[in-house]
């Protein structure tokens, strides 16, 4: 089996939850390899948890320029790792704004094809075969990449990160930067203020509000639930649109897609906007007042009811199993 690159995405000397998942995918179509870029003084310890989830090999490379410029940088790394492995069984990156970026240019560069937005990776006769939800997850699909590298790039939450201890061997790198580099500066960074909740696109639990909640005010029973629960919040384009949850928050077609293992949906109408970023979710709880809400055609389990009763019932009961 051929080697697999993993572009791993780190935040704070910690490696975030995608790059594990990738590595558990990355060991069903040959033997992993972490790309680990800009890491510091921190390469060791990151090694070391890349190696308990399956990186035989650790390629790192640490200059200025992947803090300093966005996209091109990384994109320079890979090119260059990749060609030196020979032929990798495939490149897989987080599908992230910037992950799908990358892969693009890497794809452009290598003379190679590439499929975005996966939800599952598994080997096939003829190279990795990619599986992909369609016209807003209405239908699923799966792909191979025929000419080149496959450059895939997988969304979070397409399967449980599970460790397969490796030896992590670290393996320093030199990267050459081309011109194009140094062509979008980072001039400024603002950190953004934490709410103690996981990242939207990242969470493996999801509770989200719609224009059933009333108002501002009424996401309270919302964020009630979800942290009971270790959730993340979101929030449909009809409350973003009202001013009633920030612009972040939003899932659908015009905001984040996720994919969580639980996806519960509040006072959800379940217009298409909205479906198309949250179908590919494993299970889809509905609650509505309206029985006749579309949102209840997708969902797994559904409570017709207002979510002001249900919603402080299901987080009282959750909390006293918690104990």
């Amino acid at each position: 089996m051929g080697e697999v690159l993993v572009l791993v995405d780190h935040v704070d000397g910690a490696v975030r939850k995608p790059t594990l998942e990738l590595l558990t995918l990355a060991r069903r179509i040959g033997e992993p390899s972490a790309v680990l870029l800009g890491a510091g003084s921190a390469v060791a310890d990151l090694a070391a948890k890349l190696g308990e989830y399956g990186a035989a090999k650790v390629y790192a490379a640490d200059a200025a320029e992947f803090a300093d410029y966005l996209v091109v940088p990384k994109v320079d790394a890979l090119e260059q790792i990749a060609k030196a492995a020979g032929t990798p069984a495939a490149v897989l990156v987080t599908s992230s704004g910037e992950g799908k970026e990358i892969a693009a240019r890497l794809a452009l560069r290598l003379g190679s094809g590439v499929i975005t937005d996966a939800v599952d990776v598994n080997a096939g006769d003829s190279g990795p075969v990619a599986t992909q939800a369609a016209f807003a997850a209405s239908f699923t699909t799966t792909s191979r990449v025929s000419r080149g590298v496959p450059v895939i790039t997988v969304k979070p939450n397409a399967t449980g990160p599970e460790a397969a201890p490796a030896a992590g061997a670290v393996e320093t790198v030199t990267v050459a930067f081309g011109a194009a580099a140094t062509g979008t500066k980072v001039t400024s960074r603002t950190a953004r203020v934490s709410t103690g909740r996981p990242e939207l696109t990242e969470a493996a639990i999801v509770v989200s509000g719609g224009r059933g909640v009333g108002a501002a005010e009424g996401f309270g029973v919302v964020e009630e639930l979800a942290d009971s629960l270790g959730a993340a919040v979101g929030a449909s384009r009809a409350a973003v649109d009202a001013g009633w949850y920030p612009h972040s928050n939003q899932v659908g077609q015009t905001g984040k897609q996720v994919s969580p293992q639980l996806y519960v949906a509040n006072g959800i109408s379940g217009a298409i906007q909205h479906r198309a970023g949250m179908q590919t979710s494993k299970t889809i709880v509905a609650v509505n007042k309206d029985a006749e809400a579309p949102i209840f055609e997708l969902a797994d389990f559904g409570v017709v009811g207002d979510l002001f009763n249900v919603l402080p019932q299901l987080t009282a009961e959750v909390k006293s199993r918690k104990g």
